[in-house]
């Protein structure tokens, strides 16, 4: 034991072990930097860097004028329902509620209420739907905000205002589109390069 203590006490000996240690730090440090451009051309270990570089990946719908079925909910009882008049519009008669569908709209307000009256036939109390047909440009709810969608120029995310014709729980009718406009659906940043998902 005194004789492995003397010769680790050498100058030699402590300037081996220097000369081993430095070689594995230097061998861990050229091995991870390795590692990290491996990781730089792979796409796969650097996410950021390949959407900052190919474009972030977003779902998209191609706009395109076309009919489309907005619903509306309404109150039904005994084949009657109240409307606020900013509703009114929506509601036209003949069309469909559930199995049945709406007969006639009073212009005039229900003293009673402050309501309008739309009469039914054929329709089951509770909460219906009346389903109004409509021609235009039809964007999901989620993809407005604030008045405004994103679309993709140039693969660039760019914002544009919309203005809201009609809605119901799901879509909204807009104006400020036109064909072939392609409404970014998923979350972007104004500015943001953007890869179409097809």
């Amino acid at each position: 034991m005194e004789r492995f203590i003397k010769s680790w006490n050498t100058p030699r000996t402590r300037h081996i072990v220097y000369i081993v240690f430095m070689a594995i730090m230097l061998g861990w440090v050229i091995f991870r930097f390795a590692m990290i451009i491996s990781e730089n051309k792979m796409d796969v270990f650097n996410p950021s860097r390949g959407a900052a570089q190919n474009g972030i990946p977003v779902n998209t719908i191609v706009m395109q004028s076309q009919s489309g079925v907005l619903r509306e909910p309404i109150t039904v009882q005994n084949n009657r329902a109240y409307v606020s008049a900013s509703r009114l519009d929506k509601l036209h008669r003949g069309s469909r509620v559930g199995n049945g569908e709406i007969v006639s709209i009073s212009r005039d307000i229900d003293l009673n209420s402050g309501m309008h009256i739309v009469r039914t036939r054929g329709v089951s109390d509770g909460l219906q739907y009346a389903e109004y047909k409509t021609d235009g440009y039809f964007v999901p709810l989620y993809a407005i905000h604030n008045g405004t969608v994103m679309v993709a120029e140039n693969n660039i995310a760019t914002p544009r205002t919309v203005t809201v014709i009609h809605t119901d729980a799901e879509n909204a009718m807009v104006d400020g589109l036109a064909d072939g406009d392609i409404v970014i659906l998923s979350k972007v940043d104004a500015g943001q390069s953007v890869k179409l998902v097809k």
